[in-house]
């Protein structure tokens, strides 16, 4: 035994009653749509746009988007094999309980659901695309961070063998040696992106151009996304051999559309972030 690192053995499910267990994973998935909600409900005041009318159905096409996408990345990214070709693996795709749910096919799906969210609420209420991808990227960064953390209690999607001293021994998994909790870099490199891009927000909406923030948050947690990829564990047997793992590979399209994003938004669209102007201030009489 290693006494030097730091061993984890949590119990997965929070608690327990009869056949039926709530996981740490679920209560922590739930939160970070809980925490979006009050985001948007605070961007939507914050500029002036009916919250009461549009909060619910962005809510419904994130929660939505997320699990679908999520799972058909999973499915189709990383064991095509299994899912595609028997029809037990076909029907387990449209379970979504029973494990395996892909960052990068949540990302996806996220972008598509948005683009249908904007264009049936936007033209009535003064906002398009970029700017609804502009607040939906600071509540990702948070849901992210809290999905990493359900990993962590999962005890999965960690790294490989460390001698730093934050290394940990997933005891559950049968581990002796200590790895690399890349569960909480990713969820510490979420968090303090989504800090930031909420306070640039807060600080500078009215010097802000729509889709840099969207462009910002592409560049930077994609690209921390492909820097802890290499010291992660192969997550599928192919991907032992390959110089650039899955995660890798499908995160450098998003890093090069973020920097073209930001480029255009600064560049060339110049669209002011706010959806609607400041509302005047009342003098005194």
């Amino acid at each position: 035994m290693n006494l030097l690192a730091i061993h984890w053995n949590v119990d997965p499910n929070l608690l327990t009653i009869g056949s039926y267990g709530l996981r740490w994973y679920s209560l922590l998935f739930v939160g970070g749509f809980v925490i979006g909600y009050y985001l948007f409900k605070w961007f939507f005041k914050n500029e002036g746009l009916p919250w009461e009318k549009l909060l619910d159905p962005v809510l419904y096409t994130l929660l939505l988007g997320t699990i679908v996408g999520a799972r058909l990345g999973h499915c189709l990214f990383y064991q095509p094999d299994y899912y595609l070709t028997s029809w037990e693996g076909f029907v387990e795709i449209f379970q979504p309980w029973k494990g395996g749910l892909a960052s990068h096919g949540g990302a996806i799906a996220l972008l598509l659901a948005m683009w249908w969210y904007a264009n049936h609420y936007g033209r009535k209420y003064n906002f398009d695309y970029l700017w609804v991808m502009d607040k939906v990227v600071m509540t990702v960064c948070f849901a992210g961070a809290m999905i990493r953390f359900g990993n962590l209690f999962n005890s999965e999607i960690y790294g490989d063998v460390t001698t730093l001293p934050w290394g940990v021994v997933f005891e559950r998994n049968g581990e002796t040696l200590p790895k690399h909790p890349t569960q909480i870099y990713e969820a510490l490199c979420y968090l303090a992106l989504g800090f930031s891009l909420v306070e640039l927000y807060k600080r500078r909406l009215d010097k802000l151009y729509r889709g840099e923030i969207f462009g910002i948050f592409l560049i930077c947690l994609f690209g921390a996304r492909f820097l802890i990829e290499f010291i992660k564990e192969p997550q599928v047997g192919f991907e032992e051999n390959m110089a650039l793992n899955m995660g890798q590979l499908l995160s450098i399209p998003f890093i090069l559309a973020g920097v073209v994003i930001l480029i255009l938004s600064v560049k060339v669209w110049k669209k002011p972030a706010r959806a609607l102007p400041p509302a005047p201030k009342k003098g005194r009489k």
